[in-house]
């Protein structure tokens, strides 16, 4: 079977905090990793996938560690995206990327 994506993948494991945009008060976090990623969207890993149609707001952690001109700056930087939940399965979920998106670096 030919592959049909468009967008080279990366198998990357980024620490991830994904935010569900509710109109409750209350905010719900998730914590996860990545399993592969691109700039359309990405895979994580979940026993307890958010329903298909979620939005979401999600920060992405980018270690700069090889990086040498940034690392002399910060020592990591976010990656601040929104997105929708494409597909939902037991094991995890494949969230879609909004176009907008930040980078902001950090010293934590």
């Amino acid at each position: 079977m030919a592959e049909k994506r468009r967008l080279e993948r990366f198998d990357l494991e980024l620490p991830t905090t994904i935010e569900l945009l509710t109109s409750d008060q209350e905010k719900s976090l998730l914590n996860l990793l990545t399993t592969n990623i691109c700039s359309g969207g990405a895979y994580f890993h979940t026993t307890q996938p958010l329903p298909k149609g979620t939005q979401v707001k999600i920060d992405l952690v980018l270690p700069l560690d090889k990086l040498r001109k940034l690392k002399d700056e910060h020592k990591q930087a976010y990656i601040k995206v929104t997105g929708t939940v494409l597909r939902s399965e037991s094991e995890g979920m494949a969230i879609f990327f909004d176009e907008d998106y930040q980078i902001e670096g950090s010293d934590r």
